[in-house]
């Protein structure tokens, strides 16, 4: 029983997986990011891998706007 509070504190100091660094961009990205998340990110991430995702994430983001647009525009004829 007293590997609990260790994994407890383990789990609390570990850096956040990928998958987790994706989930929060995405949350904060969209504006649903709960306050709980926000206060892991920052008590566990690296600002560098957020800002490296971000930008990533919205280079992406542009790049399939600006393509559904080409794609409706040459659709409709114009």
């Amino acid at each position: 029983m007293s590997k609990a509070p260790e994994n407890e504190k383990d789990e609390a100091q570990r850096p956040l997986r990928f998958l987790e660094l994706l989930q929060s961009v995405a949350a904060a990205l969209l504006g649903v990011q709960s306050n709980a998340a926000r206060t892991r990110d920052f008590s566990r991430g690296k600002p560098l891998h957020f800002v490296i995702i971000g930008v990533v994430a919205t280079v992406l983001f542009v790049l399939a706007v600006a393509g559904i647009v080409r794609l409706v525009l040459h659709l409709a004829g114009a």
